[in-house]
């Protein structure tokens, strides 16, 4: 993204306070930096397990020299300091509306194509999934990555719901935890090329983005992942909010 001088000062700024505050929270362990493009726009999308996913995220492709954009609930645009933030560093709003969608997409678009970074998660919000692996996705950054042709880059991190689980209330510093990270090779949508952009179309390229992070976050967590992928609408479980599980059939 070509970065006007105001939003690489907020950066800065904010680098002075997030990076420290992250380093001393959790250890880190960091591979795959070599896959980040370089002289294209790319989606990054990564697997989604506690509220602070966004800033382990945005430390690490900070520290890698790409500016984090993130589509971020609307909602949180309208919260004193953080909306004003979020402005400030070229974030972009997500409506749950379809028009609204539509939208914020169409700048994830403009973005993309201006060379930016913009990280999607393919699952939407938190996964549902009572083991913490990636869960049926939405079918956003599929389709802009069908769009517009950019590459998506899965990655992967385990280690930070140990300092903040899923819908926590506090920190849990000690002992120290370790956040690991792992990006993978751009994920391989040729087989989509020239077809129509179906929901069956994007469902699939959504299914494969989806495999390759779990694949990613099998290696990290060393063990297998399931054979078959969390679904919460086939669970009744509410799609948004801190009480899903009491709406599903969770263990």
């Amino acid at each position: 993204m070509a970065e006007s001088r105001s939003n690489r000062a907020t950066f800065h700024l904010l680098s002075l306070i997030v990076r420290p505050a992250m380093n001393l929270l959790m250890g880190k362990q960091w591979s795959g930096t070599d896959k980040l493009p370089r002289d294209t726009g790319f989606i990054v999308c990564p697997n989604h397990i506690t509220e602070i996913d966004p800033l382990v995220i945005a430390h690490f492709l900070y520290n890698n020299k790409v500016m984090p954009h993130f589509l971020a609930k609307a909602s949180l645009f309208s919260v004193p300091f953080v909306g004003a933030i979020l402005r400030a560093t070229g974030q972009i709003p997500v409506e749950r509306t379809s028009a609204g969608a539509n939208k914020s997409l169409e700048a994830a678009r403009e973005a993309v194509a201006n060379g930016g970074g913009i990280i999607i998660y393919p699952e939407g919000t938190l996964t549902r999934d009572p083991d913490m692996w990636p869960m049926k996705g939405r079918t956003g950054a599929a389709r802009l990555a069908l769009q517009t042709g950019s590459p998506v880059v899965p990655i992967a991190h385990w280690g930070a719901h140990e300092v903040f689980p899923r819908y926590a209330r506090r920190l849990y510093l000690f002992p120290r935890k370790t956040s690991r990270v792992v990006v993978g090779d751009p994920v391989d949508l040729s087989e989509f090329s020239g077809l129509p952009i179906t929901r069956t179309t994007l469902d699939a390229a959504t299914e494969k983005i989806l495999a390759a992070i779990t694949e990613l976050v099998a290696g990290l967590r060393g063990e297998p992942a399931p054979t078959q992928r969390w679904d919460p609408a086939a669970r009744n479980q509410k799609p948004t909010g801190r009480n899903f599980e009491s709406d599903g059939d969770i263990p």
